[in-house]
């Protein structure tokens, strides 16, 4: 009797096995809510020393342009028309050769790429520096057939701050050696971009299945090597 009142007091009971499962289950649970969040700020640590500015960016032959929304008569939204104007500045600048403008034209009347290239070209970027990619409907697409249809092996990335995050992850993960450049040029409307940062958590955790998956995008086609 005398050995058992002397046991440490967390030994003298052991916890049912139903309140173990229930402890275990918790945690799992908070686990699993959580992960967005933590997959979010990994992704974000990972990446930010790939970030740069237009001035301090490194070279590489091909920027790679995401598109976003484009109006009536191809007027381009704010976010887009700084992407592309940003990607016009690294032309400029020697920086890149080559422009693949990559957006969504699955609809008749909805053309990202054509509104892109068409401003590039109203800005004086030659015909032969612009590649129109049709089919990038996510930032998926867009990398994916960045490899796979125009062989792309190293890429500056250009999109808005909060979404060079994911575009560095699923481009570097599908074979591209990338880095980025930040298009914020200027305060953009606070309910759009409230809007696309809450976006980029689930978007997050889709890239990470579409990386687990790396089921080819819907539009594909032909190789045209840049």
């Amino acid at each position: 009797m005398q050995r058992v009142l002397n046991r440490p007091f967390f030994l003298l009971r052991r916890p049912p096995r139903r309140a173990w499962l229930g402890l275990l289950l918790m945690a799992a649970a908070v686990g699993l809510l959580s992960f967005p969040w933590l997959w979010r700020w990994w992704v974000t640590q990972h990446y930010a020393e790939r970030i740069y500015t237009t001035e301090a960016a490194p070279g590489a032959r091909v920027a790679i342009v995401f598109g976003a929304r484009v109006y009536a008569n191809d007027r381009l939204s704010a976010m887009l028309r700084d992407r592309v104007d940003t990607a016009i500045a690294l032309y400029r600048a020697g920086k890149v050769d080559k422009l693949l403008l990559s957006g969504d034209n699955q609809a008749a009347d909805y053309n990202e790429p054509g509104a892109m290239m068409a401003y590039a070209l109203a800005q004086g970027v030659p015909p032969a520096a612009i590649q129109p990619d049709y089919g990038g409907r996510r930032t998926y697409d867009t990398c994916y057939r960045a490899i796979a249809i125009f062989q792309v092996q190293e890429a500056v990335l250009v999109t808005q701050a909060f979404h060079l995050p994911r575009a560095l992850l699923l481009c570097e993960n599908l074979g591209i050696g990338v880095v980025g450049v930040t298009a914020d040029r200027r305060a953009y409307d606070p309910r759009s971009i409230a809007w696309s940062e809450s976006r980029e958590l689930p978007a997050l955790v889709a890239a990470l299945l579409d990386l687990i998956r790396r089921t080819p995008p819907p539009v594909m086609g032909d190789p045209i090597p840049l």
